[in-house]
């Protein structure tokens, strides 16, 4: 029996602009169990990192969360609160989106907590590194004394507060206790001469150690989930596996779970255990990490795959995915499959909106494409000009990234994560 910390069901995120409804989330469905590292990947504007807002409860206007279920496991929360939200609690698990805001947003930190893309905009240049990161450790502090009132995260802090401390250490809001564990924090994730550090301002940090110190806040709560969003953007090689051998650490250390957020499929391969790939909104392909590299159905997960050069192999050319990411306007968006003007493979029965099928490998992989159900029939396939205005063919008259090499039972090596770099368009 897996012990399941997270499930999504049927998660519907938009945003209302004046252009029109942004169906960003689609629907999506995803488990994580307890120490499992999840990784969701897609091309840029797949809906990826506003499916993790979601589920720690930070997408703001003009987007809203529309519908669906986002359980989480914890006995003891559970416990504390199935008296004033019954609707919301089953057995150990709580619905996320059946509690008041208020009690999600006390959850950050100590419950879920989350490293942004970019941390030179995620730290305020004008506050130490270590005052920041002991600022995280001293709202958790303050919580965990008073669990049950979301004021205790701030104790009515005020502006008039924060002069005070400035002027007299005995009033500051950060205490010594949270100072001296945010520089174990930073010797935790390898920061060199961690005292030192603590009191430097984030322009002399370099762009890995500012990660690192960006981990280091992430984790002063001690979360249960760890999400990771696009962590090794913008670092190089050596950088990235740096990071990466440290989110491993941790995660074995801690026993923290960890939804990791990324379009390098090297990253996937490297860190995760399960998969799901994601397209406009939805995922289209999921399962273990064997299911989704090894015995792939969709076309889009073949292309995100081909496009990902392999060093053991031949030195061919790459296979690019032609086309970009869809409009994801709802007036703009049709009820068929939302990858068929892309794909190498699209048939009649593309047109309609497909259903997520099983497919085969472990219990767990299944499929949003009708090739897991009727494989492909080239006397179905839609002729070349059918999408009109996408400046490629459809239907089996190109030649898609399983074709490249003639053998489609060939087991395909997983990349290494030092050779993937930008985004797949």
């Amino acid at each position: 029996m897996t012990d399941e910390i997270l499930r999504v069901d049927g998660l519907k995120t938009r945003f209302f602009t004046d252009e029109g409804q942004v169906n960003a989330v689609d629907g999506i469905d995803l488990s994580i169990d307890r120490g499992d590292t999840y990784g969701i990947v897609g091309e840029s504007g797949s809906g990826k990192s506003v499916t993790a807002r979601s589920i720690i409860d930070l997408i703001e206007p003009p987007g809203e969360i529309t519908n669906g279920e986002i359980w989480y496991r914890d006995p003891d929360l559970a416990d504390a609160i199935a008296d004033d939200y019954p609707d919301a609690i089953d057995g150990d698990r709580i619905d996320l989106l059946r509690i008041p805001p208020s009690v999600r947003r006390s959850l950050r930190g100590s419950n879920f907590s989350m490293i942004f893309q970019d941390p030179q905009s995620s730290f305020n240049p004008t506050i130490t590194v270590g005052e920041q990161i002991a600022e995280a450790v001293e709202v958790q502090r303050r919580a965990s004394a008073n669990p049950r009132s979301t004021r205790a995260r701030s104790e009515e802090y005020t502006l008039t507060s924060m002069i005070l401390g400035s002027m007299f250490s005995s009033r500051r809001y950060v205490s010594s206790e949270s100072h001296e564990q945010a520089i174990e924090l930073l010797e935790l994730v390898g920061i060199p001469d961690p005292v030192e550090r603590a009191d430097e301002y984030p322009h002399e940090y370099s762009g890995g150690m500012l990660q690192r110190a960006m981990i280091a806040q992430a984790l002063a709560g001690e979360p249960d989930v760890l999400i990771a969003d696009e962590p090794t953007t913008a670092l190089d090689v050596t950088i990235q596996a740096q990071i990466l051998d440290l989110l491993d650490d941790l995660q074995e250390e801690l026993g923290m779970t960890i939804l990791l957020i990324t379009h390098n499929l090297g990253v996937v391969a490297r860190m995760c255990d399960r998969v799901g790939v994601m397209y406009a909104g939805e995922i289209v392909e999921r399962g273990t990490l064997e299911d989704v590299f090894d015995d792939h159905v969709h076309p889009y997960t073949a292309g995100l795959l081909g496009s990902v050069p392999d060093l053991e192999g031949a030195a061919g050319r790459l296979q690019p995915i032609p086309g970009n990411v869809p409009s994801l306007l709802d007036h703009e968006m049709e009820n068929r499959c939302h990858f068929a003007d892309r794909c190498p493979k699209a048939m009649e029965d593309c047109l309609d909106h497909p259903a997520e099928y099983p497919a085969s490998g472990s219990d767990d992989h299944t499929v949003r494409c009708v090739l897991a159900e009727t494989g492909y029939d080239d006397k179905r396939a839609l002729p070349g000009d059918y999408f009109d205005g996408t400046g490629r063919p459809a239907g089996d008259k190109h030649v898609g990234p399983d074709d490249r090499d003639g053998d489609h039972g060939e087991e395909r090596q997983h990349p290494p994560a030092e050779t993937t770099g930008g985004e797949h368009q």
